[in-house]
Protein backbone atom coordinates (compact mmCIF):
# COMPACT_ATOMS: atom_id res chain seq x y z
CA UNK A 1 0.00 0.00 0.00
CA UNK A 2 1.53 3.63 -0.82
CA UNK A 3 1.09 5.97 1.88
CA UNK A 4 2.50 9.27 0.58
CA UNK A 5 1.41 10.48 -2.96
CA UNK A 6 3.35 13.75 -3.59
CA UNK A 7 4.32 14.79 -0.86
CA UNK A 8 0.88 14.10 0.93
CA UNK A 9 -0.44 11.61 3.12
CA UNK A 10 -2.31 8.95 1.12
CA UNK A 11 -6.72 8.64 2.28
CA UNK A 12 -5.84 5.18 3.29
CA UNK A 13 -3.13 6.08 5.89
CA UNK A 14 -4.07 5.61 9.53
CA UNK A 15 -3.82 8.76 11.79
CA UNK A 16 -1.85 8.90 14.25
CA UNK A 17 -2.76 8.13 17.92
CA UNK A 18 -0.58 8.72 21.33
CA UNK A 19 0.40 4.96 22.25
CA UNK A 20 3.23 3.59 24.48
CA UNK A 21 5.03 2.19 21.82
CA UNK A 22 4.74 4.43 18.77
CA UNK A 23 6.84 2.54 16.30
CA UNK A 24 4.09 0.13 15.58
CA UNK A 25 2.30 2.66 14.19
CA UNK A 26 2.94 2.29 10.37
CA UNK A 27 3.88 5.66 8.24
CA UNK A 28 5.41 7.56 11.25
CA UNK A 29 8.51 7.69 13.31
CA UNK A 30 8.94 7.26 17.00
CA UNK A 31 9.58 10.74 18.07
CA UNK A 32 6.46 11.58 15.68
CA UNK A 33 4.02 13.92 17.36
CA UNK A 34 1.50 16.51 15.58
CA UNK A 35 -0.65 19.02 16.53
CA UNK A 36 -2.89 17.58 18.91
CA UNK A 37 0.16 16.43 21.17
CA UNK A 38 0.17 19.80 23.46
CA UNK A 39 -3.60 20.08 23.77
CA UNK A 40 -3.87 18.35 26.85
CA UNK A 41 -0.96 20.68 28.25
CA UNK A 42 -1.76 22.08 31.59
CA UNK A 43 -0.04 24.95 33.53
CA UNK A 44 0.42 24.99 37.08
CA UNK A 45 -2.03 22.68 37.69
CA UNK A 46 -0.67 21.81 41.26
CA UNK A 47 1.27 24.85 41.80
CA UNK A 48 -0.76 26.53 45.64
CA UNK A 49 -1.02 30.26 45.98
CA UNK A 50 -0.01 31.14 49.33
CA UNK A 51 -0.88 34.05 51.29
CA UNK A 52 1.12 36.40 53.51
CA UNK A 53 -0.84 36.35 56.60
CA UNK A 54 -1.05 32.71 56.56
CA UNK A 55 2.74 32.04 55.94
CA UNK A 56 3.84 34.35 58.41
CA UNK A 57 0.96 32.44 61.00
CA UNK A 58 2.50 28.90 60.12
CA UNK A 59 5.96 30.42 60.71
CA UNK A 60 5.07 31.18 64.20
CA UNK A 61 5.75 27.88 65.31
CA UNK A 62 9.55 27.43 64.16
CA UNK A 63 9.78 31.07 66.19
CA UNK A 64 8.25 29.28 69.18
CA UNK A 65 10.36 26.02 69.25
CA UNK A 66 13.80 28.33 68.72
CA UNK A 67 12.59 30.29 71.83
CA UNK A 68 12.34 26.99 73.60
CA UNK A 69 15.80 25.89 72.32
CA UNK A 70 17.10 29.84 73.41
CA UNK A 71 15.63 29.06 76.88
CA UNK A 72 17.29 25.71 77.20
CA UNK A 73 20.36 27.42 76.15
CA UNK A 74 20.61 30.00 78.43
CA UNK A 75 19.49 27.97 81.39
CA UNK A 76 22.78 25.69 80.79
CA UNK A 77 24.80 28.90 80.42
CA UNK A 78 23.51 30.19 83.85
CA UNK A 79 24.24 26.90 85.88
CA UNK A 80 27.83 26.49 84.10
CA UNK A 81 28.03 30.14 85.90
CA UNK A 82 27.03 29.23 88.74
CA UNK A 83 23.64 31.43 88.60
CA UNK A 84 21.52 28.23 88.81
CA UNK A 85 22.11 26.26 92.23
CA UNK A 86 20.72 22.33 92.06
CA UNK A 87 18.28 23.17 94.35
CA UNK A 88 16.67 25.87 91.80
CA UNK A 89 17.13 23.26 88.69
CA UNK A 90 14.82 20.94 90.37
CA UNK A 91 12.37 23.51 91.40
CA UNK A 92 12.19 24.08 87.70
CA UNK A 93 12.44 20.52 86.38
CA UNK A 94 9.19 19.84 88.89
CA UNK A 95 7.60 22.91 87.77
CA UNK A 96 7.50 21.95 84.23
CA UNK A 97 6.47 18.16 84.59
CA UNK A 98 3.53 19.36 86.67
CA UNK A 99 2.61 22.44 84.19
CA UNK A 100 3.21 19.83 81.04
CA UNK A 101 0.55 17.24 82.66
CA UNK A 102 -1.50 19.93 83.97
CA UNK A 103 -1.52 21.08 79.64
CA UNK A 104 -2.05 17.77 78.66
CA UNK A 105 -5.54 17.39 80.40
CA UNK A 106 -6.74 20.25 79.77
CA UNK A 107 -6.06 20.20 75.72
CA UNK A 108 -5.82 16.53 74.77
CA UNK A 109 -9.08 15.32 74.35
CA UNK A 110 -8.29 11.62 74.01
CA UNK A 111 -6.08 10.88 77.36
CA UNK A 112 -7.19 8.56 79.55
CA UNK A 113 -6.72 8.14 83.10
CA UNK A 114 -5.32 4.87 82.31
CA UNK A 115 -2.72 6.31 79.91
CA UNK A 116 -1.68 9.08 82.50
CA UNK A 117 -0.67 6.51 84.58
CA UNK A 118 0.97 5.02 82.27
CA UNK A 119 2.94 8.18 81.47
CA UNK A 120 3.38 8.90 85.66
CA UNK A 121 4.71 5.18 85.63
CA UNK A 122 7.08 5.34 82.78
CA UNK A 123 8.42 8.58 83.56
CA UNK A 124 9.28 7.69 87.38
CA UNK A 125 11.27 4.78 85.68
CA UNK A 126 12.93 7.12 83.28
CA UNK A 127 13.90 9.83 86.49
CA UNK A 128 15.06 6.32 88.88
CA UNK A 129 17.00 5.51 85.98
CA UNK A 130 18.74 9.04 85.09
CA UNK A 131 19.75 9.38 88.69
CA UNK A 132 21.64 5.99 88.63
CA UNK A 133 23.38 7.12 85.85
CA UNK A 134 24.43 11.20 86.60
CA UNK A 135 27.71 9.33 88.51
CA UNK A 136 28.94 7.97 84.73
CA UNK A 137 27.04 11.43 83.04
CA UNK A 138 29.83 13.66 85.51
CA UNK A 139 32.58 12.16 84.48
CA UNK A 140 32.18 11.21 80.83
CA UNK A 141 34.21 14.08 78.95
CA UNK A 142 36.65 14.68 81.57
CA UNK A 143 39.51 14.41 79.37
CA UNK A 144 37.89 16.86 76.82
CA UNK A 145 38.99 20.31 76.92
CA UNK A 146 35.68 23.26 77.50
CA UNK A 147 36.33 24.70 74.30
CA UNK A 148 35.54 21.49 72.21
CA UNK A 149 32.32 20.46 74.53
CA UNK A 150 31.11 23.81 73.51
CA UNK A 151 31.96 23.80 70.23
CA UNK A 152 30.23 20.53 69.61
CA UNK A 153 27.44 21.27 71.41
CA UNK A 154 26.65 24.06 69.65
CA UNK A 155 26.82 22.11 66.12
CA UNK A 156 24.35 19.38 67.80
CA UNK A 157 22.15 22.30 68.65
CA UNK A 158 21.99 23.89 65.10
CA UNK A 159 21.50 20.47 63.66
CA UNK A 160 18.38 19.77 66.46
CA UNK A 161 16.83 22.93 65.14
CA UNK A 162 17.83 22.17 61.27
CA UNK A 163 16.04 18.63 61.25
CA UNK A 164 13.09 19.47 64.17
CA UNK A 165 9.91 18.08 62.85
CA UNK A 166 8.19 21.86 63.15
CA UNK A 167 4.61 20.60 61.52
CA UNK A 168 4.20 18.15 64.92
CA UNK A 169 3.77 15.39 62.13
CA UNK A 170 5.88 12.58 64.16
CA UNK A 171 4.12 13.52 67.55
CA UNK A 172 3.14 10.82 69.73
CA UNK A 173 -0.41 12.21 70.43
CA UNK A 174 -2.07 9.49 73.04
CA UNK A 175 -4.59 7.16 70.87
CA UNK A 176 -2.44 8.10 67.64
CA UNK A 177 0.19 6.14 65.74
CA UNK A 178 3.74 7.32 65.82
CA UNK A 179 5.62 7.13 62.62
CA UNK A 180 9.14 8.95 63.54
CA UNK A 181 11.55 9.69 60.38
CA UNK A 182 15.03 9.68 60.05
CA UNK A 183 15.37 13.21 60.18
CA UNK A 184 13.43 13.73 63.38
CA UNK A 185 15.61 11.03 65.53
CA UNK A 186 18.81 12.53 64.50
CA UNK A 187 17.15 15.79 65.57
CA UNK A 188 16.38 14.36 69.14
CA UNK A 189 19.17 12.39 69.31
CA UNK A 190 21.31 15.88 69.20
CA UNK A 191 19.79 17.24 71.46
CA UNK A 192 20.14 14.54 73.92
CA UNK A 193 23.88 14.00 73.47
CA UNK A 194 24.02 18.27 73.74
CA UNK A 195 22.59 17.74 77.51
CA UNK A 196 24.83 15.07 78.08
CA UNK A 197 27.29 16.80 77.25
CA UNK A 198 27.00 20.18 78.93
CA UNK A 199 25.70 17.89 81.93
CA UNK A 200 29.71 16.55 82.42
CA UNK A 201 30.95 20.08 82.87
CA UNK A 202 28.21 21.24 85.87
CA UNK A 203 30.26 20.80 89.44
CA UNK A 204 28.40 17.83 91.04
CA UNK A 205 26.44 14.86 90.72
CA UNK A 206 22.97 16.30 91.56
CA UNK A 207 23.64 19.01 89.20
CA UNK A 208 24.37 16.45 86.54
CA UNK A 209 20.60 15.21 87.65
CA UNK A 210 18.96 18.47 87.76
CA UNK A 211 19.87 19.26 84.30
CA UNK A 212 19.74 16.45 82.15
CA UNK A 213 16.02 15.85 83.88
CA UNK A 214 15.44 19.83 82.64
CA UNK A 215 16.94 19.49 79.34
CA UNK A 216 15.32 16.21 78.17
CA UNK A 217 11.39 17.09 79.68
CA UNK A 218 11.61 19.99 77.11
CA UNK A 219 12.98 18.04 74.35
CA UNK A 220 11.20 15.29 74.82
CA UNK A 221 7.81 16.61 76.32
CA UNK A 222 7.84 20.45 75.27
CA UNK A 223 6.62 19.26 71.32
CA UNK A 224 3.85 16.85 72.92
CA UNK A 225 2.47 19.76 74.72
CA UNK A 226 2.79 23.08 72.25
CA UNK A 227 1.16 20.49 69.27
CA UNK A 228 -1.84 19.93 72.02
CA UNK A 229 -2.49 23.33 73.03
CA UNK A 230 -2.44 24.19 68.82
CA UNK A 231 -4.74 21.67 68.45
CA UNK A 232 -7.35 22.32 71.52
CA UNK A 233 -6.89 25.89 70.27
CA UNK A 234 -5.68 28.33 67.94
CA UNK A 235 -5.13 30.86 69.29
CA UNK A 236 -3.83 30.08 72.02
CA UNK A 237 -0.91 28.70 70.19
CA UNK A 238 -0.30 32.35 69.19
CA UNK A 239 -0.94 33.96 72.19
CA UNK A 240 1.23 31.09 74.06
CA UNK A 241 3.96 31.48 71.24
CA UNK A 242 3.85 35.38 72.01
CA UNK A 243 4.17 35.24 75.57
CA UNK A 244 6.76 32.55 75.22
CA UNK A 245 8.70 35.18 72.39
CA UNK A 246 8.57 38.10 75.10
CA UNK A 247 9.92 35.96 77.88
CA UNK A 248 12.68 34.57 75.97
CA UNK A 249 13.65 38.02 74.27
CA UNK A 250 13.84 39.58 78.16
CA UNK A 251 15.94 36.95 79.56
CA UNK A 252 18.38 37.64 76.84
CA UNK A 253 18.30 40.83 76.80
CA UNK A 254 19.34 40.83 80.79
CA UNK A 255 21.84 38.16 79.92
CA UNK A 256 23.79 40.25 76.91
CA UNK A 257 22.40 42.90 74.89
CA UNK A 258 24.28 41.30 71.59
CA UNK A 259 22.33 38.23 72.28
CA UNK A 260 19.33 39.71 72.68
CA UNK A 261 19.68 41.43 69.23
CA UNK A 262 20.52 38.25 67.44
CA UNK A 263 17.55 36.54 68.45
CA UNK A 264 15.17 39.45 67.99
CA UNK A 265 16.51 39.66 64.21
CA UNK A 266 16.43 35.46 63.66
CA UNK A 267 12.76 35.75 65.03
CA UNK A 268 11.72 39.01 62.10
CA UNK A 269 13.65 37.01 59.61
CA UNK A 270 11.66 33.84 60.19
CA UNK A 271 8.50 35.28 61.45
CA UNK A 272 8.33 38.25 58.79
CA UNK A 273 11.69 38.29 55.96
CA UNK A 274 11.32 34.53 55.01
CA UNK A 275 6.86 34.69 54.31
CA UNK A 276 7.81 37.90 52.14
CA UNK A 277 10.34 36.60 50.72
CA UNK A 278 8.48 33.27 49.49
CA UNK A 279 5.44 35.08 48.13
CA UNK A 280 7.43 37.18 46.27
CA UNK A 281 9.59 34.17 44.70
CA UNK A 282 6.26 32.43 43.94
CA UNK A 283 5.03 34.35 41.16
CA UNK A 284 8.77 33.31 39.23
CA UNK A 285 7.13 29.38 39.74
CA UNK A 286 6.15 27.75 36.50
CA UNK A 287 5.11 24.07 36.49
CA UNK A 288 3.80 22.34 32.71
CA UNK A 289 2.44 19.25 32.99
CA UNK A 290 1.02 17.07 30.03
CA UNK A 291 0.92 13.79 28.26
CA UNK A 292 4.57 12.89 28.42
CA UNK A 293 4.61 12.74 32.01
CA UNK A 294 4.65 9.71 34.03
CA UNK A 295 1.68 7.89 34.43
CA UNK A 296 0.37 7.99 38.09
CA UNK A 297 -1.40 4.34 38.43
CA UNK A 298 -4.26 4.60 40.90
CA UNK A 299 -5.65 1.31 42.49
CA UNK A 300 -9.08 1.04 43.80
CA UNK A 301 -9.26 -2.19 45.03
CA UNK A 302 -12.53 -2.45 46.93
CA UNK A 303 -13.29 -5.84 49.15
Amino acid sequence: METEINGSLSPTQPKWRKVAYGGMQLGFDDNHTDESFLEDMVMNANVVRREMVKVMIDSVSISQYLCIVTLVVLVWTCTLGSSINENSLLLLDASLLGLGFFVLLLTSEMLSLKQLLNYVFKISFFITGLYVLSPIYHTLTQSISSDSIWALTVSLIILHLFLHDYSGSTVKVPGALEHPTLTSNISLNASIVASLLIASRVPSRLHVFAIVLFSLQVFLFAPLVTYCIKKYSFRLHLSFSLGLMSVTLAFAYQLHRFLFVLLLSLLVFITVVCPCWLIRIQEYKFEINGPWDEAKLCFNITE
